[in-house]
């Protein structure tokens, strides 16, 4: 497997989509997964109209240093909130889909909408109908889309979940470029990892790797209390033949976080955030440990 990580480890730290590429690529990444899931006001990808322009450079500057753009996250966006919220969410996820195409991205990840007063039956329909008004554009620039499984300890009425409820909801869209992203994080909080990676099966597209305790804390493989050799057996046994993502960049967090906040002394406020030197130090970290998972088991690929 080769080992990737996503772009999303600096958006805190920079705001320019090629200098989070390159941080990524001095920590010893090849292979990038380019996060799109935060929207800025003058986003120069998902606002701006002349886009192009700059994923030109951004795929020029890969080719020249030997990257390549395997996986994108798109919005974060909930399109079972409203209509409104509906229309929002499918032009910026059409948009994201668009620069997926221009990068020649193959798979990108979405998270399913969430409506905390529906249940399994209900969010398949409408997540359906979303993932539907996609289908022109993902054909158009031959892009995949992923969902990716859920947890109920961020929102309980929050699907699909399972490996089965993945399968079940790939198969209830039905077309041949959406499929599947496996969270092993998420999955952990649910309790499942083995069994549902082998129901999962070939809709697997692609991986999340990070870590936890009790909570979806995205922290590095080890700083928690996922098992890796379950995941590293189910990996191998089902025949995955994608990138071993990373998506743990949360080690680091700032002082306003969704998971708590850190409070800020009056007197002073040096220390509130950290800063991108300890991010770059960790990212290194991050990459030795993903190294080390794959080598361990005889499958890390250069």
């Amino acid at each position: 497997m080769k080992l990737a990580t996503t772009t999303g480890d600096f958006d805190r730290f920079c705001e320019d989509y090629i200098e989070r590429v390159q941080h990524v690529q001095e920590a010893g990444f090849r292979y990038i997964d380019l996060s799109l899931y935060t929207v800025r006001e003058e986003d120069p990808l998902l606002v701006k109209e002349d886009w192009k322009d700059y994923a030109a450079r951004m795929s020029e500057y890969a080719r020249e240093q030997g990257l390549l753009f395997v996986q994108a996250h798109g919005p974060n966006t909930n399109p079972l909130k409203s209509e409104e919220d509906f229309e929002q969410a499918v032009a910026v996820t059409i948009r994201a889909i668009e620069v997926c195409g221009a990068l020649k991205i193959p798979n990108m990840v979405i998270h399913s909408g969430w409506d905390k007063n529906a249940e399994k039956e209900e969010c398949f329909r409408r997540n359906a109908a979303f993932f539907r008004r996609l289908i022109p554009t993902m054909e158009a620039c031959n892009v995949n889309v992923l969902h990716e499984n859920t947890t109920s300890i961020n929102i309980r009425s929050f699907y699909p979940k399972s490996g089965a409820e993945m399968r079940e909801f790939s198969e209830y869209v039905n077309h041949p470029k959406v499929h599947s992203c496996w969270d092993i994080g998420h999955a952990k909080l649910e309790g499942q990892q083995y069994d549902d990676i082998m129901t999962l099966g070939e809709d697997m597209y692609a991986l999340h790797i990070h870590d936890n305790v009790s909570r979806d804390e995205h922290i590095i493989p080890f700083m928690g209390t996922i098992n890796m050799d379950e995941v590293m057996h189910a990996l191998i046994d089902v025949g995955y033949k994608g990138y071993f993502t990373m998506e743990a960049g949360s080690v680091l967090r700032p002082a306003k976080y969704w998971l708590g906040s850190r409070p800020e002394f009056e007197q002073d406020t040096r220390l509130l955030n950290p800063p991108l030197e300890l991010q770059k130090e960790l990212e290194r970290f991050m990459y030795k440990t993903g190294e080390y998972i794959l080598k361990t088991y005889g499958v890390f690929e250069e």
